[in-house]
């Protein structure tokens, strides 16, 4: 399967997590070599009544924050999969889904227990007006 569709899938699962309430947060991490970019933190936001998700790019001397909606976002994250981050983790409150690469390129979606007991804030006051 190709990593690209694969995290297709992978990103199925954040926008379920995002419809049901139950999103915390995703981080895009584990960098190819030494990056001046070394982490992509996503959470909900919402901007004048829209759902909406803010990139967090954490570069080694700045941050910088995008806002994208939800698709964008994926189509924008994807571009930074296997160059330069080699895995993505969604954590939600029912589980974390880990989407890693190895050595070789090829795509392992794992499943753990949840890190997080409270989904995101933002989301639950969103879902719930």
């Amino acid at each position: 399967m190709s990593i690209y569709i694969a995290f297709e899938d992978f990103y199925n699962n954040v926008k379920a997590s995002l419809a049901d309430g139950t999103f915390a947060k995703l981080t895009l991490a584990k960098t190819i070599g030494n990056t001046d970019l070394m982490n992509i933190y996503v959470r909900p936001i919402v901007e004048e009544g829209v759902l909406k998700m803010e990139l967090k790019y954490k570069f080694q001397q700045e941050e910088v924050i995008e806002i994208h909606t939800i698709d964008t976002a994926r189509d924008k994250l994807v571009t930074f999969i296997n160059n330069p981050f080699m895995s993505a983790i969604l954590f939600t409150t029912e589980f974390d889904l880990t989407y890693k690469l190895n050595k070789k390129r090829a795509v392992s979606i794992t499943e753990k227990t949840n890190t997080f007991g409270n989904a995101s804030e933002v989301l639950l006051q969103y879902l719930n007006q």
